[in-house]
């Protein structure tokens, strides 16, 4: 995370910082660590410098120094940009707050939009828009939608996917950079910068939302759902997936990769709980991870 930031402003503490890095992919993370330390001793109010700090010292062992590099960058940084709270709940060192820094989500995916499709589709084996589009028309066959709204839209592979099912396609993100990506392949009639917990489109106005692998870095569901409850009109579709928390939790779990998995169990609670009515949930395998199988779900809810 650190490594997608602006430079110290000082030329050696950037070489130093460099040179940490190399040893840190070396695998000698000590070293690393040690290096890091020394270009900080020339610009110790480099926050991005002491997230990776963190990072390099968590990996050597000295969790202790990694939690106390992660608590001077959220002093030196409130907003969390580079996720430090989320560091400090991973690694045992406070709670997992109930959702992630929004500067954090942010910044994230504006570092990581140039690369992100190469990333995930070509690598990763990424599945989740065809395997949602394919459980909305399995949902509802031959069902053209009037109004659609794509939650988290990234760079606009969902919209692909169900645009030929759209007569009105919107998309939202909080990344400027992804919009811009989705911009570029003239598949949206609008797109705008926006938030699943503060979405302001009007009352019954959709009748198919879809979130494609946003809610992982949401947390806490439970306002999402009730915004998508209030924008779909009656017996309008949600299409939506999660990271399967095979634990069964009743809560989210925020996990080392800094992304929250949610079981089937608190899936169809909230579901209850906002009216809405699950169609079809899906265990699949989303994506790799790691080189493994990393397991979802993928869920079509219907509007009371």
């Amino acid at each position: 995370m650190a490594r997608a930031f602006l430079s110290s402003g000082d030329m050696i503490a950037d070489r130093r910082s460099s040179y940490a890095d190399m040893l840190f992919e070396s695998g000698d993370h000590a070293a690393a660590a040690d290096l890091m330390r020394q270009a900080l001793e020339i610009v110790p109010q480099w926050a991005a410098g002491l997230f990776r700090l963190g990072e390099m010292e968590a990996a050597a062992g000295e969790h202790d120094a990694a939690a106390r590099a992660w608590n001077r960058v959220l002093e030196l940084d409130p907003a969390d940009r580079f996720g430090a709270a989320l560091k400090l709940a991973a690694a045992g060192h406070a709670k997992a707050p109930h959702t992630p820094p929004t500067a954090y989500v942010e910044t994230l995916f504006d570092a990581y939009a140039p690369t992100f499709e190469a990333a995930l589709v070509e690598r990763l084996d990424y599945r989740v828009p065809e395997l949602l589009a394919n459980a909305i028309h399995a949902s509802a066959p031959g069902r053209q939608f009037r109004s659609v709204l794509d939650l988290g839209c990234g760079t606009g592979l969902m919209g692909t996917h169900i645009r030929a099912a759209a007569d009105y396609l919107a998309g939202t993100d909080l990344s400027d950079a992804m919009l811009q990506k989705a911009a570029e392949k003239h598949v949206y009639d609008s797109l705008a910068k926006g938030d699943v917990n503060e979405l302001d489109a009007a009352s019954n106005s959709a009748d198919l939302v879809i979130a494609a692998d946003v809610f992982v870095y949401v947390g806490d569901l439970d306002q999402a759902f009730a915004n998508v409850a209030r924008v779909l009109v009656r017996d309008g579709l949600f299409a939506f997936s999660v990271e399967h928390d095979a634990g069964d939790r009743d809560e989210p779990a925020l996990q080392s990769s800094l992304r929250y998995t949610h079981s089937e169990a608190y899936v169809r609670r909230l579901l209850a709980e906002h009216a809405l009515v699950p169609v079809s949930i899906q265990r699949e395998q989303i994506r790799l991870d790691r080189g493994e199988a990393l397991q979802g779900l993928i869920a079509v809810a219907k509007a009371n």
